[in-house]
């Protein structure tokens, strides 16, 4: 095994990574590696329940909030006084639309906080897990790491091994191999107390290198601690599902017919992930071969493999066999999800065959099976080849009557259809509606904004959509600054920018430095700091 791993270093240094996206075959698989049963994700899936208006309620003021100027917890008070018990799911629910809406972290965990101490609430892992998330995707890693060591004191039932690959996946995304290391040593000795690592902690740590596609790093790892702790098939599958993602068929074959020789028994997970890397590299008779020796073998196939093969089919232009897979779910008595029409749908999309996807699609909310974000992306995508602004409108028209908030990539690639078509009315309309909802639009959504209403002398309006993200705690870029501060100074309002400088300068005072972040004017220049 060990020898495979060195073998495989050169082959896996000289493959180009690819894009970096998320299959939904990797999203299963790696839920599969969890050792918690309750939940499919990370952060959980908001319900659609009496309770969705006080969520939306409570997470827009909490996201509208002055930050820093003053404290969230007397505004929570007045909504939660201490004899009120706050619903578990209630709080979980808030924390993911924060999550969603990319809410600045500090308010997420005073949020957090305020909760745990209230008497009447009960505290899930789920909660400190989105909470966590919050944090680390800012990159507050102190404050995640203050937050974990208080919990290990007062809730250590909270402390998940979920919990631990949140932490561990973002500082091996975000820091050095040596830190991630030390992060792991920190968990048993500090976090972790008194609890005996084993097989399934070796697995958190195994996953995090794997999932940010740093196999050279997963392999010293192994190397390092496979003497501590004993392999299992989880682990090896973690490994391949890595080598996976890398792009690299070749060292997907090498590593599992290893692992066969070795004596690890595959199982269903590990052909899905042999069906996905044969899939994404266009081989898709091979991964029908794979579909048929799994079958041989009496592993029963589940929706997500079906869906890979869907996907696969997609990629090789055969809606055929696209098609006939999908027909095929519910006589594999299987259930069809939101996941498998989105894999059909990419399929239409990708044949230009827009009129059929918007039938699926119409389909899909027939049957109760709510589009998501996926959905309306690729549609999106669709209707701009197709049907041009007028398609794209019509449905991002629908979608806001759905009461639907796209995400981040859809936000972006919108706002960018919007700015290049001069459609600056629906610029506007979707940057409102996103703050509606008590979302903080991102910052490369605003960067674009700025950009086209700053050149069509629309400056009130650029200057008024960039203080409502410095409002919400949020940075905006040097690009957006340095756009913004040229017109205002062309229009004599200083006033508006030293209001901006001013606010810029106090999220300096409370925030870690951010890449490409605005830091306001010095010496009357504007400077910016990138963090490379």
């Amino acid at each position: 095994m060990l020898s495979l791993l060195f073998n495989l270093k050169n082959h896996i240094q000289t493959q180009k990574f690819p894009n970096k996206t998320t299959s939904y075959l990797l999203s299963s698989t790696l839920n599969h590696f969890t050792t918690q049963s309750k939940s499919h994700s990370h952060v959980p899936t908001l319900q659609n329940n009496n309770n969705n208006n006080n969520i939306d309620k409570i997470a827009r003021i909490i996201n509208d909030h002055p930050f820093p100027e003053k404290p969230l917890h007397p505004t929570l008070l007045i909504h939660f006084p201490q004899s009120t018990t706050i619903p578990t799911s209630f709080v979980e629910n808030v924390l993911a639309r924060l999550f969603a809406s990319h809410s600045n972290g500090l308010k997420a965990l005073e949020f957090f906080n305020f909760t745990i101490n209230n008497p009447h609430s009960s505290p899930s892992p789920s909660s400190l897990e989105i909470t966590l998330h919050i944090l680390t995707r800012m990159r507050y890693f102190d404050k995640a790491w203050s937050l974990l060591q208080r919990i290990a004191k007062t809730h250590p039932h909270l402390l998940t091994h979920k919990s631990m690959s949140i932490m561990l996946s973002k500082i091996a995304k975000f820091q050095s191999f040596e830190e991630t290391l030390d992060g792991f040593r920190r968990m048993e000795e500090n976090v972790f107390v008194g609890r005996e690592f084993g097989t399934d902690e070796f697995n958190v740590l195994l996953k995090a290198f794997c999932t940010q596609r740093q196999m050279k790093e997963a392999r010293s790892v192994f190397v390092k601690f496979v003497h501590r702790f004993k392999a299992s098939t989880k682990s090896m599958n973690i490994l391949l599902l890595g080598f996976k993602e890398s792009g690299d068929v070749t060292s997907v074959e090498l590593f599992y017919h290893e692992m066969v020789k070795r004596g690890f028994s595959p199982d269903s997970v590990t052909y899905n992930i042999r069906i996905d890397a044969y899939c994404k590299k266009g081989r898709f008779g091979d991964g029908l071969r794979l579909l048929e020796e799994m079958e041989s073998k009496e592993f029963v196939p589940s929706v997500e493999t079906i869906t890979t093969l869907i996907h696969g089919a997609g990629l090789v232009q055969n809606t055929g066999k696209a098609w006939q897979l999908f027909n095929e779910i519910p006589l594999r008595n299987l259930v069809v999800d939101s996941c498998a029409y989105n894999a059909l749908i990419t399929t239409l999309v990708r044949n230009r065959d827009t009129v059929s996807a918007l039938s699926l699609m119409d389909e899909m909310i027939e049957k109760e099976i709510e589009p998501d974000g996926v959905t309306y992306h690729t549609m999106f995508i669709g209707l701009m080849r197709s049907r041009g602004i007028e398609g794209v409108s019509e449905l991002y028209l629908k979608m806001t009557q759905r009461n639907f908030v796209p995400k981040t990539r859809t936000v972006v690639m919108l706002m960018k259809y919007f700015c290049q078509n001069r459609q600056l009315d629906l610029s506007l309309s979707l940057w409102n509606y996103l703050v509606e909802k008590g979302h903080c639009p991102h910052a490369h959504a605003l960067d674009l904004l700025v950009t086209a209403l700053c050149s069509r002398g629309l400056v009130q309006e650029a200057f008024l959509c960039s203080k409502q993200t410095l409002e919400r705690g949020r940075y905006m870029s040097s690009t957006a600054f340095l756009m913004l501060e040229r017109f205002l100074k062309q229009s004599r309002e200083m006033d508006k920018l030293k209001e901006l400088d001013q606010m810029i300068k106090k999220l300096q005072s409370v925030l870690p430095p951010s890449r490409g972040h605005a830091t306001g004017i010095s010496n009357g220049i504007s400077n910016s700091k990138v963090i490379m």
